[in-house]
């Protein structure tokens, strides 16, 4: 049976429909990220005086990044989870669910006593709220670019599957402005209360995120696998368990959509989170410098992903991307020496160009990674693939570029060489995955591998 694309619904209608779901993947992004990066900031620049006050100022910056790689760790289980019921009962209903899980946990973290209050349960507190926070962003990401792509027009997914991509930077962007807000506090007031008001601010975020998607329509793509099920029941729709058929079907996608992230996700904690800390304890600048660095480029990065995505469209998805990770290679050692220059413009340059490179590839990564998955286990798929890589990549890049700093004495370029490896790893992947930008993202369910076929991962799509 040949189930229709999305994009073949009237165009009026199909239009004005895409644009509402943009937005609304795009604003609740933005606050599921606000949440994340409001948490790197602070790790960044606050969190190892309240949390860590025992160590010095580098191994306590070392502690407060190892409980921001927690949150990574819980990222997987969250995809797992929410992909699961996601394929199973559609992508709308999760999404609010993940929504108010990180808001909560955000919300919470504004609350906690610190380290001086009630010693070794600060932490440990600490801990489990971004064990929380990761597990909401992990079923959110899958859900929120999936509603975007599977909506969109077939020629136009690389655009709008930008749409969702957009509200990590809006996020950041968010984040460090009311941080940087509330940095210029006198020293006291900040350490004191200052600090909280940014994670507080969150329920205000979510409340309005909330609000937005529930007005959202189902995706088309997962009603059409209902419709070429003839089910009874949204239940029946999806695979019975979404997790092993992905394992089982498509095991060499999630590995290459894993390595397309090292250099993707890598880099970007490092050019937006670990250097604050390189500039603000290592070169002895002010924290409002670095953080007005890191918003100036922020502007262009909401500027360069759906740039990247409509180019996607138009050359393939991975011309684009390979084109990204070889920017981030070659960055990766001018990148320190304009930091060290301690010039506000040059500082700014750097940042941006890092920045720019990573849009590259950021832009078409969720029409790519959603077009390697059939829709039977596509939100369990492309969770996977992105939530596994953030552990080893995002998760752990200002972990091991902060260890690499004290290694090696305060010397940048081990941590060049670091982010040299993750560009290669990106660049190999994406070179062995296959050209998607024309695939259809709806199919007849597919029949069980014959033996000795499991674990081909090998699309069949109908015109």
């Amino acid at each position: 049976m040949t189930v229709p694309d999305a994009s073949q619904a009237p165009e009026q209608a199909q239009h004005t429909n895409i644009w509402k779901v943009a937005a609304a993947s795009f604003i609740g992004t933005a606050v599921e990220w606000y949440d994340f990066f409001l948490y790197g900031t602070a790790a960044a620049l606050i969190f190892n005086r309240l949390f860590f006050p025992s160590f010095d100022p580098l191994m306590g910056t070392l502690a407060a990044f190892a409980t921001f790689a927690v949150g990574f760790v819980a990222r997987p289980l969250g995809g797992i989870i929410f992909g699961h019921f996601g394929d199973k009962l559609g992508r709308k209903s999760m999404l609010s669910a993940t929504l108010m899980i990180m808001g909560l946990a955000t919300f919470a973290i504004g609350l906690l006593p610190t380290y001086e209050t009630i010693g070794v349960g600060a932490p440990i507190l600490l801990v489990l709220l971004r064990i929380l926070q990761g597990f909401g962003l992990g079923g959110e990401w899958g859900g929120a670019v999936l509603m975007a792509v599977e909506h969109a027009p077939a020629n136009r997914r690389g655009f709008y599957g930008s749409w969702p991509q957009m509200g990590a930077p809006a996020g950041l962007l968010v984040a460090n402005a009311v941080f940087s807000l509330f940095s210029r506090l006198p020293e006291e007031q900040f350490v004191s209360w200052g600090w909280r008001v940014p994670f507080l601010f969150s329920a205000v975020l979510i409340g309005i995120g909330v609000f937005i998607r529930v007005s959202v329509a189902e995706s088309p793509a997962f009603r059409a696998q209902q419709a070429a099920h003839q089910a009874p029941k949204a239940e029946s729709a999806g695979a019975k368990l979404p997790i092993l058929e992905v394992l089982r079907t498509y095991p060499r996608q999630i590995l290459l959509a894993m390595g397309a992230r090292f250099a993707e996700n890598g880099f970007f904690y490092i050019v937006t989170t670990f250097v604050l800390t390189y500039g603000t304890e290592q070169l002895k600048l002010d924290k409002a410098t670095m953080l007005n660095g890191v918003l100036m480029a922020t502007v262009i990065h909401l500027v360069a992903i759906p740039a990247f995505g409509a180019l996607s469209d138009v050359v393939g998805r991975r011309p684009v991307y390979l084109g990204g990770a070889v920017g981030c290679a070659l960055l990766a050692f001018p990148f320190f020496w304009l930091i060290e220059t301690k010039s506000m413009a040059l500082i700014v340059l750097a940042i941006s160009l890092g920045i720019i490179a990573h849009a590259a590839m950021y832009g078409p990564q969720a029409s790519f990674f959603s077009e390697l998955f059939g829709t039977r286990v596509r939100y369990s798929g492309a969770s996977l693939g992105y939530q596994l890589a953030s552990v080893f990549a995002g998760g752990l890049s200002p972990l091991t570029a902060t260890f690499l700093l004290a290694r090696f004495g305060g010397k940048a370029w081990p941590v060049s060489l670091y982010m040299v490896g993750l560009a290669l790893v990106t660049l190999v992947s994406v070179y062995l995955s296959a050209e998607t930008f024309r695939e259809h993202l709806t199919e007849p369910a597919p029949k069980a591998p014959a033996d000795g076929a499991a674990g081909t991962g090998e699309r069949r799509e109908v015109a």
